[in-house]
């Protein structure tokens, strides 16, 4: 590969991973608003959730700050944690497409729980390689 490639390619990074924190996000920061205005606790008092009351808040919570975190890239590996310890428990007792009897249900938690290991892989990146260049934490950082 040419060193013009490589420049140009690496010019590209930063914006291209501050893209892919605000798209990684948006799902986590989003949805979590539904945490605290009761829509979510009667679905998992449904599910069986044990002290839902206090679990979905909380859940709700994790999602929120750990997606603001990696969102404007400060502290974004301790956020991609808090992102690791919501969607640990939520994935399996939430969508146990295994479970359930109907067939469109099943399919529709299948696809619930295949897009929350494929973010749980993404928390799993960034809690590793951080945030990017283009973000708080790589203030006053050399590239």
């Amino acid at each position: 590969m040419s060193e013009n490639a490589v420049g140009s390619e690496r010019s590209l990074w930063g914006p291209v991973v501050l893209l892919g924190r605000v798209l990684f996000t948006a799902v986590f920061i989003i949805s979590s608003v539904n945490h605290f205005n009761g829509n979510d606790l009667a679905y998992a008092q449904q599910a069986g959730v044990p002290l839902a009351r206090l679990l979905v808040p909380a859940s709700g919570a994790l999602a929120l700050i750990g997606g603001a975190l990696i969102l404007l890239g400060y502290r974004a590996k301790l956020g991609a944690w808090l992102l690791v310890l919501f969607l640990v428990p939520v994935t399996p007792v939430m969508h146990n497409f295994w479970a359930v009897k109907d067939p469109m249900m099943a399919a529709m938690q299948m696809a619930n729980f295949m897009k929350n290991l494929s973010m749980l892989g993404g928390a799993f990146l960034i809690s590793q390689f951080g945030a990017g260049p283009w973000s708080l934490d790589a203030r006053g950082r050399k590239s």
